[in-house]
């Protein structure tokens, strides 16, 4: 296994709709091997591999018990509710802004020997199907939002998110 460089925004291949994956072979198998060490080295919670300069539909996701789940050639089958939250990317460092999604993603998608499965989660782990689905065709969460926060936002951001959940 090895870490991958995380491309940055600006970066062509960022903005390019990804290749189905056709060969489940031991080329895919290094890619998702490398794609999970650059996740956990990174601290993200996704990652996608145009993220790491490869235009094919594969994305790994961290769910919220620390899983990974690999993804290959997925789609977003059905979605419920909405969440509204703050959102941030790898490849837009330091950079966060507020993106509404749904609260329920459930996804089909291709394991790494090319079976297929789906997979359902709610909350953060939906959040991350959509991100990381939408890099897959070449798009970024600075799409969804109307400006991203400065420090001063993102500071007070958080701290009326902390205020509400010891309200609760």
């Amino acid at each position: 296994m090895a870490l991958r460089k995380i491309v940055l925004q600006g970066d062509e291949c960022l903005k390019k709709k990804c290749r189905v994956v056709t060969d489940f072979n031991s080329r895919l198998h290094i890619l998702l091997d490398d794609m999970a060490e650059t996740l956990l080295d990174s601290g993200g919670v996704g990652l996608a591999a145009p993220q790491v300069g490869i235009l094919r539909r594969v994305c790994v996701v961290m769910n919220e018990d620390d899983e990974i789940i690999e993804l290959i050639n997925p789609e977003i089958v059905a979605t419920e509710g909405e969440q509204t939250g703050l959102e941030g990317c790898l490849s837009v460092p330091g950079k966060y802004g507020v993106v509404t999604r749904p609260y329920v993603v459930r996804v089909r998608a291709q394991d790494r020997n090319g079976d297929f499965f789906e997979v359902e989660d709610e909350g953060l782990t939906a959040r991350c199907f959509c991100h990381e689905i939408e890099h897959l065709d070449g798009h970024l969460f600075v799409e969804h939002t109307d400006h991203l926060l400065s420090d001063e936002e993102l500071a007070e951001y958080i701290r009326r998110q902390e205020e509400e959940e010891e309200q609760e």
